[in-house]
């Protein structure tokens, strides 16, 4: 059993930068793909990007491919997002979670979520 716990989220304006946590406060990452998706008010829970347990292979979302990061720590047991050059269309909650399918950018591959943390950009 893996609880996440995402922590970072802010208001910030448009052109900054901001790094989002997740760690799991029982159980550790240990093989556990790791990814974040986003959900926007009135919108689908969407991918943005995964990180594979043991190599580190890195996959984004075309939406935010060169301006995010995903990058994992296993010793410390976390996972972080370094997003750059933000937009207002990436104002949404933020969820960490984490999958045993290599790789994978569905949802409906990962079993444990974490409750989100919100991320505001304002224009």
């Amino acid at each position: 059993q893996v609880q996440l716990v995402e922590s970072g989220g802010t208001l910030v304006q448009a052109g900054e930068s901001l790094r989002l946590s997740c760690t799991s406060s029982q159980g550790t990452f240990g093989r556990y793909n790791m990814a974040w998706f986003r959900q926007a008010p009135g919108k689908e829970r969407e991918f943005v990007a995964v990180v594979s347990w043991g190599d580190g292979i890195t996959a984004y979302s075309d939406s935010v491919k060169g301006r995010f990061t995903i990058s994992k720590n296993n010793a410390k047991n976390m996972v972080y997002l370094q997003m750059n050059s933000l937009k207002p269309e990436d104002t949404a909650l933020y969820y960490c979670a984490a999958s045993d399918v290599l790789t994978t950018t569905n949802q409906y591959d990962y079993t444990y979520w974490g409750q989100g943390t919100q991320v505001t950009v304002s224009s």
